[in-house]
């Protein structure tokens, strides 16, 4: 072999790496990867979601690594398959939903129907946030896939998205967790904005003692109005009610413990990965994405405000008045916001706990979040 040819074969070799393709945009993606990694060992926000998340950004970021392309004959790599048939196929986000379903105790809304509007209130944003994007140049699908970011729940994001406008997965996932997991940072400034503090130490009488019957009830009852008024969204809340039906008729409990314990986590880690694995440079780093992560915010603190004054407006006609606080829960971060409202309430009254009023709120956020985006696949898709 002559001089030439060697030298040829290992120029052949060195185009083949990573470091003859290297590009300097890729290094910011690693700088948020990384951010969200550390986020989620160091300050421990929304881990479980956060670390994949982080990890499949970095990951993806390199070049000419075979994880989300496809292979010459034509099958899809690692992190598309679970791309694919995840999210594309839109089966992550309802396995979660049943999750969610068998870990909910729907007990504190039955308890304390009133709470659904707060919920349904706590929506604000995603209107508002819907039509300041469509006057910023998003098409109308864009804009209420962004939309729906306030309401801080990332598997009707990512549904609602897949619908609407698949293009916009990673940015409008990333978003919707990245504000979940900073609930507890972005909410109390908020609330205390919102609230004087003979407000805030307002105390709610104890939650009546929900039956058995009701809980079982409630999931299907449910299921049959979501049904009948937003069809399209039961995929999400027929598995979500179908986990609590589960959960609640007591006689299935493996099926319950797998679908609390070993399917949830399995599906967490494919939907972090997945989700992080859309955000590459190319893709990422533009004002669309970019304008998104930062509409989010303003998005989900509308929403959160909305959520307040919903309470506030309520306690206008309300003899018994509920504390404006746990407005702040009918964001549908589940059960971080109800935490929030929590500890919010102790600030003020050491022996004011608000935890299981904040629930229902909360709960109320789900339905509610599911049932604007059910509202926009009727209209747009």
């Amino acid at each position: 072999m002559s001089v030439n040819e060697i030298m040829d074969m290992l120029k052949g070799i060195l185009y083949t790496t990573g470091v003859f393709n290297f590009q300097w945009n890729i290094v910011i993606m690693w700088a948020i990867g990384l951010l969200f990694v550390w986020l989620a060992v160091a300050k421990k926000y929304e881990p479980l979601l956060l670390l994949p998340i982080g990890f499949g950004i970095f990951l993806v970021n390199f070049p000419l690594v075979p994880l989300m392309g496809h292979k010459p004959d034509g099958a899809p790599e690692l992190l598309q398959v679970f791309y694919h048939y995840g999210l594309e196929w839109e089966v992550i986000p309802c396995v979660i939903f049943l999750g969610l379903g068998a870990m909910t105790d729907f007990g504190p809304l039955i308890a304390n129907p009133k709470t659904l509007l707060v919920g349904a209130g706590a929506q604000l944003g995603v209107f508002i946030t819907f039509t300041g994007t469509v006057l910023a140049g998003f098409t109308l699908k864009e804009a209420a896939s962004v939309g729906i970011i306030g309401g801080a729940d990332g598997p009707t994001t990512i549904y609602l998205t897949q619908h609407l406008a698949p293009q916009l997965l990673g940015a409008n996932a990333l978003a919707a967790y990245s504000y979940m997991a900073m609930v507890p940072l972005i909410q109390p400034p908020l609330v205390r904005l919102m609230t004087n503090s003979k407000e805030r130490r307002i105390r709610m009488r104890q939650l009546r003692v929900v039956s058995k019957q009701e809980k079982i009830l409630f999931p299907l009852v449910t299921c049959g109005i979501i049904a009948l008024l937003v069809p399209s969204v039961m995929p999400l809340m027929g598995m979500f009610m179908l986990g609590n039906l589960m959960k609640e008729c007591g006689v299935v409990a493996r099926l319950t413990e797998t679908a609390q314990g070993a399917l949830m986590n399995i599906v967490t880690i494919f939907l972090g990965i997945s989700v992080g694995a859309t955000m590459h440079a190319d893709k990422f780093l533009s004002w669309k994405p970019l304008f998104i992560f930062g509409l989010g915010l303003v998005d989900f603190a509308v929403c959160t405000i909305g959520g307040v004054l919903t309470v506030k407006i309520m306690n206008l006609f309300l003899k018994e008045k509920i504390n404006p606080i746990i407005g702040a829960a009918g964001v549908s971060a589940v059960p971080m916001a109800a935490r929030v409202a929590q500890m919010e309430g102790l600030r003020y009254d050491k022996t004011n706990h608000l935890l299981m009023h904040a629930v229902g709120p909360n709960l109320a956020g789900v339905i509610g979040s599911a049932a604007a985006a059910g509202m926009f696949i009727a209209m747009f898709d």
